[in-house]
């Protein structure tokens, strides 16, 4: 059965006036043949993407499109329509967003996350920004502490919302951010708390004590290159501590109260030491 907006591996049945006919076994979908790769042969099987086109006829690409059904995605609103509004697709097929499915109006030039689904009633593709709707909120197939790709949605009054691997949404809190976070952004995070109300707080920085052993390692490495000094303490700005380490204030203060513990540097307001200079070995 071919899936409409998804990819489908599909075999080369025969020839139309448009292009090559692909077919599953049961139904045949199109494909241009200004998308058929080289050397291209009856009975041969290629990875498409099909939709259907305005007409009801399905239509396959070996385009790759920026989200299939399913997906999270930030696309750009490329046309207005009376009711609604297109988004590139990013294959010459745009996906409507009808105002229903508009968390917020959406206009020519906008961008923003939505959600990719199909229409039960016709199976056309359609787009939300009512991305609460499509999220996972019961039986949570995460742990605290775990690594995790954030898509980032937009801010809110506490920070940026950001859509988790694909499935849940959480909350990266703007009093732990030194980074600018731009809606759309990939971000490698962690899972720092997992609420009973099933809502998900995340960080862009590693739990445990495991972060503080990596960022010694890191910390130190660079006092050696440092000449022996860094001119970051107790009492630094934590902007300053994260344009160097890209951690956050609280992390380095324990990665080096753990490196004073062992003797290895000392520590004063606005500096660190190594207490005894490797480097003149």
């Amino acid at each position: 059965m071919i899936a409409i907006g998804q990819y489908n591996d599909l075999r080369i049945s025969g020839k139309s006036e448009k292009g090559l006919i692909l077919t599953d076994g049961d139904k045949e979908a199109l494909l241009n043949y200004t998308d058929v790769p080289v050397n291209s042969e009856i009975g041969d099987i290629i990875n498409v993407f099909v939709y259907i086109h305005k007409d009801g006829s399905l239509v396959a690409t070996t385009r790759r499109p920026l989200a299939c059904v399913g997906d999270f995605a930030y696309l750009t609103v490329v046309d207005e329509a009376g009711d609604g509004v297109f988004m590139d697709l990013g294959i010459g097929k745009d996906i409507y967003v009808p105002q229903r499915e508009q968390k917020r109006p959406m206009f020519k030039g906008d961008k923003h996350v939505v959600y990719v689904y199909l229409d039960e009633s016709n199976d056309r593709m359609l787009a939300s920004s009512r991305l609460t709707n499509f999220v996972e909120e019961e039986d949570i197939d995460l742990e605290e502490g775990d690594e995790v790709s954030l898509l980032i949605v937009d801010r809110s009054d506490l920070g940026f919302n950001a859509i988790i691997d694909n499935k849940y949404i959480g909350l990266l809190y703007a009093n732990e951010l030194f980074d600018d976070l731009q809606p759309g952004e990939i971000r490698k995070g962690w899972v720092k708390k997992i609420r009973v109300e099933g809502k998900i707080d995340l960080s862009l920085q590693p739990m445990g004590y495991s972060h503080i052993l990596d960022s010694k390692d890191i910390i130190y490495i660079e006092l050696k290159e440092s000449g022996g000094i860094i001119h970051l303490g107790d009492k630094s700005s934590p902007d300053d501590i994260y344009h160097r380490f890209k951690i956050s204030k609280n992390a380095f203060k324990k990665t080096i109260g753990a490196l004073y513990k062992e003797r290895l540097i000392t520590i004063s307001d606005h500096e660190i030491k190594i207490a005894i200079d490797e480097t003149a070995e």
